[in-house]
């Protein structure tokens, strides 16, 4: 009888040490939480400078990605000075973030114009680009929604409708939030402090 009380207390206790482990806290996001998502895995694009750029050059950086183009009107330069701010709130720890720009407007978005652009905000994020095959293909791994829209008679004169949200990876690389357009600077900074 005192083997199966001993056998019992023990199982108890193994059992009860397994739900401490459960219980763990797990980190509660402001963002949408995307973790495990089976897209959104990487890209092959061309920075500002002219270097080939992929996700697995960032590892060990927490990095938010956001497509857009440099001439739209509103979303664009919204969601870039947010983060810029984002980025002064985390402070020295700034460091260990980076911002992509990947343009979804390749034929007007040039790599002079993207230098140009994208370090105005700050001077650590990125502009990435590629031909228009690339974009298409990224555009789709990301399962980012975008079109031209005619803006009059003029062919060169257009707006892109495109997805707003920017999509955040950890320092493994993997994707895990999706910040929404109206999201705060502190609230995101507050998700990337957890993932820092």
């Amino acid at each position: 009888m005192k083997k199966i009380l001993t056998a019992l207390m023990l199982t108890v206790a193994v059992l009860a040490a397994g739900c401490d482990k459960l219980s763990t806290k797990t980190p509660s996001f402001n963002s949408t939480d995307i973790t495990g998502l089976d897209y959104a895995k990487g890209f092959s694009l061309t920075d500002h400078t002219g270097k080939p750029r992929t996700l697995k050059d960032f590892k060990g950086k927490v990095v938010v990605l956001f497509f857009g183009y440099t001439q739209c009107p509103d979303v664009c330069p919204t969601t870039m000075a947010k983060m810029a701010a984002v980025m002064k709130d985390l402070g020295p720890s700034g460091k260990d973030v980076q911002v992509l720009f990947v343009t979804l407007d390749p034929e007007r978005d040039t790599q002079e114009l993207l230098a140009a652009y994208v370090p105005a905000f700050d001077p650590s994020f990125i502009g990435l680009r590629g031909d228009l095959e690339a974009t298409a293909r990224t555009a789709k791994e990301f399962k980012v929604f975008y079109t031209k829209r005619p803006n009059g008679d003029d062919p060169k004169n257009y707006t892109v409708d495109h997805m707003t949200g920017s999509y955040v990876f950890d320092r493994e690389g993997r994707v895990r939030l999706l910040v929404r357009h109206e999201a705060e600077p502190g609230a995101i900074a507050a998700d990337l402090r957890q993932l820092l």
